[in-house]
């Protein structure tokens, strides 16, 4: 137990006093922000502003179809359709001619099929929708009109239906949809951590193990400790340095939690700018404060309780797979056709959990956070929304049970395989060491 404790002391000291390990810690949260941000700045620059003529020969869209951000609309007289038309492939401010043709006797099929958008170059598929669901909209208020509804029966009968939930085991708490948005979030972020940490981390080891048995070092350090003990502190050891950065993301997102709850308050007093530009950044400020309200209202302590305990032991599960199959192969392209034994599960516990955001209590829900191979991202896509104690408690045991068999069968490949030269280990060969 001494030597494990020493070994796994030199590969935590090892690791986070690495100038990469300390940036990485730190900036981690940063770049991922930044990441995110220019995904949705690349899908901004992408988006198309068009500017669209409209000749209007029924007369009932001049005033009920109107310019946003993404389509400007100008009405012409009908009169100049045809030259429009003729100048159009050389107008390059201007990207298309909807033509309204005239409704005779509310035939909206008749008008429907003589209704034609002229282009002078290709338009997005999303401003073709705009302008359908701008045409339909009016149509629609046209159609209802004709059959004798007034203009405030028409905007009554749109009117959105809003249900609010309050949920009993939650001492009688309204759940919005800004909260279950929130829970979502947060379930993908911590589910992905987990998957992406489980196979960095675990390669890590196999790495270190295939580069000290290349380089025949784990000769001498046998000779000193037993090979189970060299594992198990090397497992360790890794495993500390990914608790240790988990621990400070935690830290950092709870205060920039609190800063984002209490700070907009006093920024939302003292707004520069016109009024419009003030209700836009209150706007954003109050989403903000919504969302920091929302993540702090969860149950913050169970949630870092089931997100370390599963980490850890799957980690610690998934480790001692990838060092039997360090320890079990001569060089990394040996490891490919073991690894994959690895990494399917876990990704079919990732994907799965995709699939239980709309339900987290359901069947498949319940299965994937139960099986050992693929609870550690299951029950962690789970937490947020809500987990009765007692499948809490059956999971971490069934993994836990599953770890230390895991432990046991990885440390006989390892005790084997890690003096092993030249030999490219099969499965059958890997079956008659666990075997002896």
């Amino acid at each position: 137990m001494n030597n494990i404790f020493l070994i796994t002391k030199r590969e935590f000291l090892t690791q986070v006093k690495k100038r990469s390990f300390i940036i990485l810690t730190l900036l981690a949260p940063l770049m991922l922000i930044a990441f995110g941000s220019v995904i949705g700045l690349m899908f901004k620059a992408n988006e198309s502003h068009s500017a669209i003529q409209i000749v209007d020969k029924s007369g009932l869209f001049k005033n009920q179809i109107h310019s946003d951000s993404k389509i400007t609309y100008t009405f012409i007289p009908t009169p100049n359709e045809k030259s429009e038309i003729n100048n159009l492939k050389e107008n390059e401010s201007l990207d298309g001619i909807l033509i309204l043709p005239e409704l005779h006797n509310q035939n909206f099929d008749e008008f429907t099929n003589n209704t034609r958008l002229i282009i002078n170059n290709k338009i997005g598929f999303d401003t073709k929708q705009k302008i359908v669901s701008d045409i339909t909209n009016v149509i629609k208020k046209e159609k209802i009109k004709h059959l004798g509804i007034a203009e405030n029966q028409l905007n009554n009968l749109d009117k959105s239906f809003v249900l609010k939930t309050i949920n009993v085991t939650e001492n009688n708490k309204e759940d919005s949809d800004l909260a279950f948005g929130v829970k979502t979030g947060l379930s993908i972020l911590l589910m992905y951590v987990t998957f992406m940490f489980i196979i960095i981390y675990g390669v890590r080891v196999m790495r270190s193990v295939l580069e000290e048995k290349n380089n025949r070092v784990v000769e001498i350090i046998i000779s000193s400790v037993k090979p189970f003990e060299l594992m198990m502190g090397k497992i360790l050891g890794v495993t500390l340095v990914a608790l240790t950065q988990f621990i400070i993301w935690i830290t950092m997102s709870i205060i920039g939690a609190l800063v984002l709850n209490t700070g907009f308050s006093t920024l939302q007093k003292n707004l520069p700018g016109s009024s419009e530009q003030i209700t836009n950044k209150l706007d954003v400020a109050q989403i903000a404060t919504q969302i920091s309200h929302s993540l702090l209202e969860l149950n913050f302590p169970i949630i870092i309780f089931v997100f370390i305990v599963f980490f850890l032991l799957g980690y610690i599960f998934y480790s001692s797979i990838y060092a039997a199959i360090g320890s079990a192969v001569d060089n990394e392209t040996e490891t490919q056709q073991f690894t994959l034994f690895a990494i399917l599960p876990l990704t079919l516990g990732m994907y799965g959990s995709f699939s239980l955001m709309n339900n987290p209590d359901g069947p498949l829900g319940f299965w994937l956070s139960i099986i050992p191979f693929t609870s550690p991202v299951a029950m962690i896509a789970r937490i947020p929304f809500g987990v009765p104690a007692w499948q809490i408690a059956l999971s971490i045991t069934l993994l836990l049970g599953t770890t230390i068999f895991m432990i046991f069968l990885a440390g006989k490949i390892y005790r084997v395989g890690i003096l092993m030269y030249g030999n490219k280990a099969t499965l059958k060969e890997l079956w008659k060491w666990i075997k002896g």
